[in-house]
Order: structure tokens, then sequence, then C-alpha cells
């Protein structure tokens, strides 16, 4: 029996692309769909969670916001590697950095994501599990950023449960270890993907700094931020030409 459509996403698996973005925004979805996709059809409109399909320089390619968290984003990957037949899930969202040499509007590639999350107990493992990227992603990524010239970081992020932590030094204690940036959904998506044995990477723009208290505002998170979209999208490319 076909496990679509679900509960989330009103679609069945030919609508969507083998490469996913996510941003965690429905309203950047949107913005991306309408701003960097070739006749973009809306596939997905559950609880305002928007998915579009169009091209990208000819490349079949689909978009869909993931919602804030790794609840959120646990949900909408786990069926999209699952019961959608994605193959890649590229995150595209912002982060708060946590190094000083991380700038406002820099780009982080997430090798890693550590994480305060309780995410990995339902697989039972005897130990801890260190949550990273697809290298093929990653190594696809980096080129494009590279091509473009975006200025950008790859390392360790911190995927948190909480925005507002009660522990007022827990991103020092974080920076401490080297993390390069903190969000909200990267460790649960690699978790996801590794599980499925399919591929993810995180690419975040830092939208403010815990260092300096530098901030961008919501209206710039949402539009602005068109560098690593333009990264995800060629990354996308790349993919498919490997298949």
């Amino acid at each position: 029996m076909a496990n679509y459509p679900t509960p989330h996403i009103n679609a069945k698996p030919e609508d969507f692309a083998k490469t996913v973005l996510m941003p965690g925004d429905p309203l950047r979805s949107k913005f991306i769909a309408e701003n960097f996709l070739e006749n973009p059809v809306l596939v997905n409109n559950v609880r305002g969670v928007q998915g579009y399909t169009g091209t990208y320089k000819g490349t079949k390619v689909s978009v869909m916001a993931s919602g804030m968290g790794m609840p959120s984003i646990g949900i909408y990957s786990y069926e999209l590697f699952n019961f959608f037949n994605v193959d890649n899930i590229i995150r595209v969202g912002s982060a708060g950095a946590l190094q000083k040499e991380v700038k406002i509007r820099d780009i982080v590639f997430g090798m890693g994501a550590l994480t305060n999350s309780n995410y990995a107990r339902q697989f039972n493992l005897p130990g801890a599990f260190a949550p990273i990227a697809d290298y093929t992603l990653l190594s696809e990524a980096i080129k494009a950023g590279e091509k473009i010239g975006a200025k950008y970081h790859v390392g360790n992020v911190v995927s948190s449960d909480t925005f507002y932590d009660a522990d007022p030094t827990v991103n020092d204690r974080w920076a401490s270890m080297g993390a390069l940036a903190v969000e909200m959904e990267a460790a649960a998506l690699y978790m996801n993907a590794i599980k499925a044995k399919k591929r993810a990477l995180a690419i975040l723009t830092i939208s403010d700094s815990i260092v300096t208290g530098e901030a961008t505002t919501a209206e710039e998170r949402q539009n602005s931020f068109t560098q690593m979209m333009e990264v995800a999208l060629e990354t996308a490319v790349a993919m498919d030409k490997l298949k």
C-alpha cells in the first residue's frame, strides 16, 4: 500500500525532484520558487508548508519548507526520503555565528552537526552518534561556492532544541569546542538521511552574530540570502549530472 499522501505532504513521488532545497520558512520557499525556478508548480501546501517543483538550468528541482526545529524537519525529511523517493535534501537556512571570524552574511557548510537533542535516542545506539553531511553534496557545494566567490566556512554547527536557553553560557561552551554557528535543524536531517541511505547537507547564511551582536532583519532573512540559494541550486545541478 502506498505511503502517500501523508498527513503532511499531499503529493505523489513524481511531483518531487530527486533534490529538494529545504528552508525553514515557507515564505522563503515561495521566494526561491518564484525568483530562481522556471515554471514552478505548487505541489504541497498542507499546513501552509509550501512545496514547489520547477527547473533550474534545465534540471528538475524542488523546494519545500521544513518549519522550525528538529521535530518538524524530522517529519518532512523522513517522508521525502522514505515515501517520495527524494535522494538529496539541502537545508538552506539561517544561523547565528559563534566565532568572531564568521561574519554576517557569510555562508557556513555544516560538515557535522553537534546537538543537544535526543533525536538519536530512537535508534537505540550503544553510545553517542555523530551526525555528518554527505561528502559528495558537501564537496559539490564548496565547488559552487568557490565558483561564485562566496565567503564561506566549513565545519561543525550546533543544532539546538532551545532558541531561548535557560543557560546563558551554553553558546560559549559550544564555541569553545570549535562550533562555527548555531541553528535548529541540521542534526535531525543528517540522521534521517544516513538512516535512509540518502544524502543531506545544511548550507547556512549567518543572520546574526552571538559574538558581536550584529543582526539582519526578518525580511532580509526571508529574501536576501540569495548567494546561499544559488550555491544550493548549483549543487542540485551538479548532483543531477553525477547520476
